[in-house]
């Protein structure tokens, strides 16, 4: 019975943070008829400056760490990214009745990660008094940017692969023989061309490289900081508008959502907690750092990922990608900051 009121508590305390509650104003404004519009100019200024806002953060997070420390939880936390994405890539995205695209955006925003509900988990290892490594903040892109990319590069792969198909034999494919689809290098590399010049990723990674290699932190924290959470809740509320005349197609398959989003977190800690270990066992990394590490994985993104997938893929369904992760999701994934902090202490101590 606490398990259950803490579902709920938290649930009720999710939809009470700007991006689910202007989500679902949005939706309630459309399901009342009205007739609120924001101008396509606007929307795109908005994700512009979302997008370059995350990856400037994220670059300075990079530079300021230590990268000879960094290397292998970077690597760690990318091949998590990566692979949390190809597990939805066969479980959300194959289910029967479930578009691909939002399937895919959905696990791209489940393979990003939480600054919220990493905050959170730092803050429970602060009171314990846990310690964990000083570049922790800095993983977070690299699991981010690798989920994101990965989504949104087999997304655009799956609907290439159906827009231009052969007929063989009276079936519908891509080449070779009749074990399906032939791998099409040069398809894969247009497609991983044309998503890093697209708006979204290129705003993203030209805000991550200038972090990185150059000195923005004066006008990162004086103009794109304060600016962030209105622009962020603007967003979130052109997307709920959406989202609600885009709902109904998601009625038939609502349950499909509702066991990943309840279910994806804890499978995804598991695999973060793993790839912890591994980097522990070869460079010592904390167990504070595994710890984090699991709740990176499984957290889903609410700040840079909405944004990036409404920009990269406008035809996903943001009540499918936003719902999903954020309703569902994210309290799943901060009640079980416990359980990865019990494993830790199980497995090397705390």
């Amino acid at each position: 019975m606490d398990i259950a009121f803490d579902i709920l508590a938290t649930m009720v305390e999710q939809i009470q943070k700007p991006t689910l509650a202007f989500l679902l104003g949005g939706m309630v404004l459309a399901a009342l008829g009205s007739k609120l519009e924001v101008p396509g100019p606007v929307y795109k200024f908005v994700v512009l400056l979302l997008l370059l806002k995350v990856g400037l953060g994220a670059g300075i997070s990079v530079r300021e760490a230590n990268l000879l420390e960094l290397v292998v939880p970077a690597l760690a936390a990318a091949g998590v990214g990566v692979a949390i994405v190809l597990i939805g890539m066969v479980t959300l995205a194959c289910w029967r009745g479930v578009s691909r695209t939002d399937g895919m955006a959905t696990a791209g925003l489940f393979g990003a990660v939480s600054a919220s509900t990493l905050a959170a988990g730092m803050a429970m290892l602060d009171s314990e008094g846990v310690t964990y490594e000083g570049f922790i903040g800095a993983l977070y892109p690299f699991m981010d940017i690798a989920a994101l990319v990965t989504a949104i590069v087999l997304a655009k792969l799956a609907e290439q692969r159906r827009a231009a198909p052969a007929v063989q034999g009276g079936t519908m494919a891509l080449g070779g023989g009749s074990g399906g689809p032939a791998f099409d290098g040069k398809l894969v590399r247009e497609i991983l061309v044309d998503t890093f010049r697209s708006a979204a990723i290129s705003a993203l990674v030209l805000g991550l490289a200038l972090g990185i290699f150059a000195k923005p932190d004066s006008v990162y924290e004086s103009f794109y900081e304060p600016l962030f959470r209105g622009l962020l809740s603007i967003l979130m509320l052109i997307m709920g508008m959406e989202a609600w005349s885009r709902l109904s197609e998601l009625r038939k398959v609502a349950g499909a959502y509702i066991l990943y989003g309840l279910t994806a977190p804890l499978v995804h800690g598991l695999l973060g907690f793993g790839a912890g270990l591994v980097a522990h066992h070869l460079t010592g990394f904390s167990g504070g750092g595994v710890v984090l590490l699991a709740v990176m994985a499984a957290s889903s993104s609410d700040i840079s990922g909405p944004p990036t997938m409404r920009g990269a893929l406008p035809e996903a369904n943001p009540s499918a990608y936003v719902g999903t992760s954020t309703g569902l999701g994210t309290p799943v994934a901060i009640l079980s900051i416990p359980l990865w902090m019990a494993l830790a202490d199980a497995f090397i101590g705390l």
